[in-house]
């Protein structure tokens, strides 16, 4: 085993990115590689350009370090199966989940390992596209002090920018990025779906939110939320925001319910931006 040896436990789109990211740096030594069958652990191991393919757990070698890029909901009984087959004592475990925190390891941490969650804060859909453009991808980061002294700094050396978060508060982090991408979304496709109720083409629709959308989003990136905020309730309009939400329940009930539950915490945006004039 080199001193410096890294498995991966699973080794789909993030597994294999990292592990051939490691491989290059010479953060790690890219060891064996598990996944659900042998032919995918080859094609993983192909990608990386490191390593050997394992068919099971109890052909892993010991590492200095195992990455348990699954699932959530496979983290907590293949850290527990990982536990129960391999002497951890003085190794790093850790995942990759942006929704768990690293309490998820704890049969790793009472198997003597010391414990970790990295989630790189992007879509990993081309993992060649992202293997070669991973410098400067943001990576929430947590866990025992021993585990992150030693994962630090084979992040840093693959590009990333480490911000360490609270474990406690790791699922309000993850609804942070569904706020800011899914969640957007939703508000957009509402945004069309009411120019169209209006009788404007999907087509034109979109280039009518366009401008819009991709202004408010510039102006709170730059000048932060209270200053991008635009609109009745930022002027203190009430009464056209009541029409407005009168009119668009009529349309579409569950888009009503939608601007109806938007109007309170954009209310309360509008207060803090008149605080601050």
């Amino acid at each position: 085993m080199a001193s410096n040896a890294l498995n991966l436990v699973g080794a789909g789109h993030v597994g294999r990115v990292l592990g051939r990211l490691f491989a290059a740096s010479g953060s790690f030594v890219v060891q064996d590689v598990l996944t659900r069958s042998a032919a995918s652990a080859q094609e993983a191991v192909g990608f990386i350009e490191a390593g050997r393919a394992c068919e099971d757990m109890a052909h892993m070698r010991p590492a200095q370090a195992w990455v348990l890029a699954v699932g959530d909901d496979q983290i907590a009984p293949r850290c527990a199966a990982l536990a129960q087959s391999h002497c951890l004592a003085g190794a790093v475990v850790f995942h990759c989940s942006g929704a768990k925190a690293s309490s998820e390891l704890q049969a790793a941490r009472e198997a003597g390992a010391l414990v970790a969650s990295v989630h790189p804060v992007r879509s990993f859909a081309d993992p060649a596209s992202v293997a070669a453009g991973f410098a400067g991808t943001y990576c929430g980061i947590e866990g025992d002090e021993g585990a992150l002294a030693l994962l630090e700094p084979a992040f840093s050396r693959i590009g990333a920018r480490l911000v360490r978060i609270d474990p406690a508060a790791k699922t309000v982090y993850h609804a942070a990025a569904v706020f800011a991408s899914n969640y957007l979304v939703t508000i957009v496709d509402a945004a069309l779906r009411a120019y169209q109720a209006a009788g404007v083409p999907e087509a034109v629709a979109r280039e009518l939110a366009r401008p819009l959308a991709t202004e408010a989003l510039a102006n709170v990136f730059r000048m932060g939320p209270e200053a991008a905020l635009s609109g009745p309730l930022a002027r203190g309009d009430v009464a056209t925001v009541a029409r407005q939400q009168e009119a668009v329940t009529r349309w579409d009930a569950p888009t009503g319910r939608l601007y109806e539950a938007l109007v309170a915490p954009t209310a309360d945006l509008a207060r803090r931006k008149r605080s601050k004039a």
